[in-house]
């Protein structure tokens, strides 16, 4: 079973984790950001700009601008950061068949699948930025 991230999603976490970083300044650059966490520079200002939108990031323009956080790290989870930029999850598609789950009925696995998902989500849900930038780990790639 895959556990994968957009490449879209990868960027968001990683851009927010600069973000949350204890050691971070104030506002921080999309360059800076892009720099400091391997991030190609032309795709980051689409993700800041959906982090912006869902109230995750405060952007400022201007020589002294950038973008911060919009409210504390420890106040922010992982699941916050995923939903603001990926897709909604297809829980109601059948795992096996690929097309929505109840036009035929319920596949076998549906329900377990459905639980799995939950608990997933519920996780990534209990993750703070401020719980991940604590660690003594590097949180770049």
């Amino acid at each position: 079973m895959r556990l994968e991230l957009t490449r879209r999603g990868d960027y968001a976490v990683r851009a927010m984790l600069a973000l949350a970083d204890p050691g971070s300044d104030g506002w921080i650059s999309v360059n800076r950001i892009a720099a400091g966490m391997s991030i190609p520079v032309r795709f980051l200002p689409a993700v800041m700009r959906d982090l912006t939108t869902t109230g995750l990031v405060v952007a400022r323009t201007g020589r002294a601008g950038g973008y911060r956080l919009a409210r504390d790290a420890d106040l922010i989870t992982i699941l916050d950061v995923i939903d603001a930029v990926e897709p909604a999850d297809a829980a109601r598609r059948c795992v096996l068949r690929g097309i929505p789950c109840g036009q035929d009925g319920r596949c076998a696995v549906h329900d377990t699948f459905d639980e799995a998902r939950a608990a997933h989500r519920k996780r990534l849900g209990q993750s703070t930025l401020a719980s991940l930038t604590t660690h003594d780990r590097p949180f770049g790639p």
